[in-house]
């Protein structure tokens, strides 16, 4: 009998080898080197063995890539090795500015090579293979933290499940770009329209919708592909019976990431200055749009590993490598409406509502018109003819207007006098560019309250989307933020495609949001100007609603982080009656509306006292205000231009003449990462 299973355990192993390596020459490879017959002959046997000897069956299986039954939900992971985003030039001038930078942080370079990679649109993933065998797989998120998808993962055929290597590392991290072909996207968009369901804007929200899929059979269905761009290989010392792997260039972790298993863009190049990274940039420019997949610009590396670990990072971004960006798409297109939405500060947003086009890969049917201003200088109408682009490929907007096209007997657009919800007369406060609604019983204020109050950073309420939020708002069972405490199973029943199950666990997790922290509760009251983090800093220094509520505009300002304007904006709030009795009414319904304080905590040694600080460009995660207290709160100084006093400068993304200043001055410069360290060890 023993016998017998060890033979089946070595056929089984012979199996698994002779499909890995049919599905490496198929989809890395791109030159078949099995038919088809035989392929599905030898995979019905090892399914057929795998099912007489379950013990035998291993994640790294060939027959472990069809899915496995839906997750409840994903959870957070830790990246091993931060997944960095890159610096976007998006003309060849930006490039050579860029280039510029890193020679002069590493002026005795004077010999080197850029590798080309074309930038794949799709979405960013981070694999992790220990002693081979892929082990997990997970999205970006901010670069630091991201989720859990590995059943999606295994699904992807062009990712293998066990490292072609005879010896591997104990463990490796790779990282690549998942995306959908075009002529998947378009075959799955016809499925979609056959069942009457939404059809996916373009290939990089599908792509990014389908990872996200809790039922990974879904994901199996989609047919992903998968580009891998990066190899790291932590060290691994005292691990003696692993050979190293040699890596020296960029160009050789590509060659070793198709030695493994992965497909890498076959259209990379290597380039020896700045003259050949032109030429590869441009002739993509009209290529790329032949190729199977969207694509969206050029990546440029430097070639030596060693001198991109001299180089090292800037912020969230290493210095060692830049994202050229092909311009943004433009198209023509007409306005068919100009509509108005209103917001939960009551602001008035202009849309225009424009004739489908597509554009960068989608179809563009909206685009923001910002304010009564930009209205004003577009001198747009309903009916003209206008220039669209997606700003960053992301946000639609209005370029010009083509006066030449316009029809006859066109008038300018006004911004309506009163709100299109509540037919209340709409105000322009002086100062400011934006018009709003000020009826706090606006249906629109209400409904998009509720949604912050619900959202992930206020009450985390899972279920209650803006379906059900239009439908209880439309029905009068919520007027308040503190209904939502009193609906019950029978209420939510007689809302449209709302079942007994449902009904009950949207009460149940409601119930459950009374447990938040009260900087959160103060967060969801969506008082104006009060971000989560200014949330926490008010929470941390009152400790009830009480002491909050009785505090004067001075005693509030008084906070690290608050300024005058967010002080008497609380104050306001608190004076209003209506909000009062919602106070009273949260309270009532279990709401936390007390925290421990810290405003009478020791302040230790202030340890960043007498150092001055100077924010620039956009951090990953921080807003420049929560930076900004954090240093403040630390005994620091910030200030808003660079000097020789100034002893660092904290650099984010689409940094300035500040950052060339500090560089001139021999000033510290500090990523979040380095900042956020700093603040943890002071």
């Amino acid at each position: 009998m023993e016998q017998a299973v060890l033979e089946v355990q070595q056929r089984v192993a012979e199996l698994r080898q002779l499909l890995q390596r049919a599905s490496y020459a198929y989809y890395v490879l791109d030159n078949p080197d099995m038919p088809d017959a035989v392929y599905d002959q030898l995979y019905r046997e090892l399914q057929d063995l795998e099912a007489q000897y379950p013990q035998l069956i291993t994640p790294d299986s060939p027959t472990q890539r069809v899915g496995e039954r839906p997750a409840t939900q994903f959870t957070s992971v830790r990246h091993n090795v931060p997944l960095y985003s890159l610096e976007n030039a998006f003309n060849l001038a930006e490039f050579a500015s860029w280039q510029d930078r890193w020679r002069r942080v590493a002026p005795g370079v004077s010999e080197f090579e850029y590798v080309c990679e074309l930038k794949i649109d799709g979405n960013a993933l981070a694999l992790t293979y220990e002693n081979g065998v892929l082990t997990r797989g997970a999205t970006r998120g901010d670069g630091v933290m991201g989720e859990d998808i590995t059943p999606n993962v295994r699904t992807i055929r062009a990712i293998p499940l066990r490292l072609n290597l005879d010896h591997p590392p104990p463990r490796v991290e790779i990282r690549g770009e998942a995306f959908l072909p075009l002529e998947v996207f378009q075959y799955i968009n016809q499925e979609r329209e056959q069942a009457g369901d939404a059809l996916f804007a373009n290939p990089r929200n599908a792509a990014a919708g389908t990872l996200r899929q809790l039922d990974s059979r879904i994901v199996a269905r989609r047919r992903l592909d998968f580009f891998a761009y990066t190899l790291h290989v932590p060290n691994t010392e005292g691990s003696d019976a692993t050979p190293p792997l040699q890596l020296e260039t960029q160009w050789n972790a590509l060659e070793t990431l198709q030695s493994m298993g992965f497909r890498v863009n076959p259209m990379r190049q290597l380039c020896r200055s700045l003259f050949e990274v032109e030429e590869y940039y441009n002739r993509w420019a009209t290529e790329r749009l032949e190729l199977p997949y969207l694509t969206d610009g050029v990546v440029v590396k430097l070639n030596s590993l060693a001198l991109q670990e001299q180089l090292g990072f800037t912020q969230k971004f290493p210095r060692w490598a830049i994202a050229l960006k092909y311009p943004a798409e433009e198209a023509p297109t007409v306005v068919e409406n100009i509509s108005v939405n209103v917001g939960r500060t009551g602001a008035v947003t202009p849309t225009a509502d424009l004739r489908p086009v597509q554009l960068a890969g989608t179809t563009v049917s909206r685009a923001t018109l910002h304010n009564g201003d930009r209205i004003a200088e577009l001198d747009i109408r309903i009916g003209d003819t206008v220039i669209v682009r997606k700003a960053g490929e992301i946000i639609p907007e209005v370029v010009r207007v083509l006066p030449d096209l316009r029809p006859a007997n066109t008038t300018p657009y006004q911004l309506p006098t009163h709100c299109p919800e509540c037919e209340q007369p709409l105000v322009r406060p002086e100062g400011e560019a934006v018009t709003r609604c000020i009826n706090t019983s606006c249906p629109a204020i209400l409904r998009r309250s509720i949604l912050h109050w619900v959202g992930r950073d206020a009450m985390d309420i899972n279920g209650l989307g803006e379906k059900w939020v239009q439908q209880f708002t439309d029905r009068g069972l919520v007027h308040t933020v503190a209904d939502l405490y009193e609906l019950t199973p029978e209420q939510l029943m007689t809302v449209d495609r709302m079942g007994k199950k449902s009904a009950q666990n949207l009460v149940e997790a409601i119930e459950q949001s009374q447990g938040q922290p009260w900087a959160r509760v103060l967060y969801g009251l969506g008082i104006r100007h009060v971000g989560s983090v200014n949330a926490q800093l008010l929470a941390d220094q009152f400790s009830t609603v009480e002491t909050l509520a009785q505090a004067q505009p001075d005693d509030i300002a008084q906070v690290n982080g608050i300024g005058a304007e967010i002080a008497q904006s609380v104050y306001q709030w608190f004076q209003v009656p209506a909000n009062q009795r919602l106070i009273e009414r949260l309270r009532a319904a279990g709401v936390q509306l007390a925290g421990e304080s810290k405003a009478n905590q020791p302040q230790g040694n202030q340890p960043l006292a007498g150092k001055t600080f100077v924010l620039t460009g956009t951090l990953p995660t921080l807003k420049r205000d929560e930076a900004k207290a954090m240093i403040e709160q630390a005994g620091g100084k910030v200030t808003g231009s660079v000097s020789k006093k100034t002893n660092y400068v904290v650099v984010g993304a689409e940094a300035g003449s500040k950052l060339e200043k500090a560089e001139e001055l021999g000033i510290t410069l500090l990523s979040e990462a380095d900042f956020l360290e700093l603040i943890a060890s002071s």
